[in-house]
């Protein structure tokens, strides 16, 4: 299934995309059948793991990013986010190759049309860089499920996504920035009524290892209820 050619004009730049439905390849993980039992088991590998989480810099990421494959593994992953309702209020748009390059050059051009537009145009290195992106959009269903919780979901899978990524060994980086809020930019990537980019997640390889950053103090962060401060 296709949807029909779109074409965006943007403040001197006007071109076609194509908004075509992405065919995947069969997924390799063994993923569990609907109603399958899920132990809940304790894995030391997965703490230690998480424990050394790092995003990496988007400055630095390059070819090879994932295959098809790993990109279908990534997906499939990132989808199994915690989401209240079932109700899956996101989806991915990927960019890469000589369509991502397409939408970089019509950034630009927004870009500099913006009162901001030397800096907006010194953000663009974030996206231009990574040899893949993938765009997080959220959109809120209607029901029960409050749009907070919807929103929330999205977020979520931005954060499956990086993490799964690092295990894969690719580096990401989980980025929003100007062209996640911009009209234009979003009338570019094909956001609909109603959407929103939860999140650009660039990713490939790296050959720098990312340093460690500050982190909170959970304990600062940190409290516990009790009945007697009521009132």
């Amino acid at each position: 299934m296709r949807f029909g050619p779109r074409l965006y004009t943007c403040k001197g730049f006007s071109t076609t995309f194509p908004q075509p439905r992405l065919t995947l390849p069969s997924p390799t993980l063994t993923a569990p059948a609907f109603g399958d039992p899920l132990p809940i088991e304790a894995s030391p590998e997965t703490l230690a793991f998480l424990a050394r989480r790092r995003s990496a810099s988007a400055m630095t990421l390059h070819a090879p990013g994932p295959d098809a494959s790993a990109l279908r593994e990534l997906l499939t992953l990132a989808a199994r986010a915690p989401d209240h309702g079932k109700l899956a209020p996101w989806r991915f748009v990927i960019l890469r190759g000589t369509a991502k390059d397409a939408f970089v050059r019509g950034l630009e051009a927004i870009a500099a049309a913006r009162p901001d537009a030397a800096k907006a145009l010194a953000k663009l290195g974030k996206i231009r860089t990574p040899p893949l992106t993938i765009a997080v959009v959220s959109h809120v269903a209607p029901g029960e499920i409050p749009d907070w919780e919807q929103r929330l979901s999205a977020g979520a899978v931005c954060a499956m996504m990086v993490t799964a990524a690092q295990a894969m060994g690719f580096g990401a980086n989980w980025i929003t920035d100007w062209y996640a809020y911009d009209h234009d930019a979003t009338d570019l990537l094909g956001l609909k009524a109603g959407e929103q980019v939860a999140g650009f997640v660039q990713l490939g390889s790296t050959d720098e290892a990312p340093l460690e950053r500050v982190r909170p103090d959970v304990t600062a962060i940190t409290t516990e209820w009790a009945p007697e401060r009521i009132g």
